[in-house]
């Protein structure tokens, strides 16, 4: 069925009742749908909260065509944290899992995502490109040179993504200048099996459909992987550096809709 941009609109969350609704959109999908969990998770009110959220920007996606619904129309969300929010917060979300003192010391823009998720109704057609529409337009706006943040496989076993990480580790390391590591008293090893020795196939059917996108937009991994048994995923730390996306990939980000 084709999509109505009319009835879409992609901004920032501008009350508490809009960031209420994210986090009622985050339990249905990391703790309903993926098992996640956390301390400040409310089970009785079907939020997915943290203590990180009064710092983030909210960018939210709605659909108006649902005003009238019972969960109201945000239908999907990322999280958006510049510095000097990681500064009043105390750190950056992802500092629990990575060493980011490369991009720290950087001098250069940051900006970190986050809680990236679309309602089981809208996956699959134009909803992703509308978020990613008013995301490169808060990157425009705020002139913002690194995006960082962490992505996951689902489950914590790593047998099964032995492919997919080694995959990454090998043909999609970041450069030295981008390169954080996870943290070293919980660091996975992404070099799992040698580069001949990848199942190509079964690494690509493995990664979740985001990481595929952030890495066709010449994206790049930090150095191991983090197992967070709390959210029951495998966690990789995904970069971009704007100047480093050749043309073909910028207007793939940063194309707007018609």
């Amino acid at each position: 069925m084709a999509e109505d941009n009319s009835r879409f609109e992609c901004r920032l969350a501008r009350c508490d009742a809009e960031l209420t609704a994210a986090q009622r959109l985050r339990y249905r999908v990391f703790v309903k749908e993926l098992g996640g969990d956390g301390t400040l998770v409310d089970h009785e009110q079907g939020l997915e909260r943290d203590r990180f959220d009064p710092y983030f920007d909210h960018l939210l996606l709605l659909d108006h065509d649902r005003d009238a619904h019972p969960d109201g129309p945000v239908v999907g969300v990322y999280r958006l944290m510049q510095e000097q929010g990681a500064v009043s917060a105390g750190s950056f979300y992802s500092e629990d899992e990575y060493d980011l003192t490369t991009l720290r010391n950087s001098g250069r823009k940051l900006l970190e995502l986050g809680r990236s998720c679309l309602h089981e109704d809208y996956r699959g057609g134009m909803a992703m490109y509308y978020l990613w529409n008013g995301l490169a337009d808060y990157v425009r706006s705020n002139e913002i040179e690194v995006l960082f943040g962490v992505a996951s496989f689902h489950g914590t076993e790593i047998d099964p993504l032995k492919n997919a990480l080694s995959l990454l580790h090998h043909n999609h390391l970041a450069p030295e200048d981008l390169r954080v590591c996870a943290q070293p008293d919980a660091f996975q090893s992404m070099n799992l099996k040698a580069k001949d020795a990848i199942d190509r196939k079964a690494a690509m059917l493995a990664i979740p459909a985001l990481i595929k996108a952030y890495l066709r937009l010449g994206g790049f991994v930090g150095e191991g992987a983090f197992v967070d048994h709390a959210f029951n995923t495998t966690d990789v730390c995904l970069l971009m550096d704007t100047k480093r996306m050749n043309e073909r990939k910028t207007g793939l980000y940063d194309r707007k809709s018609a």
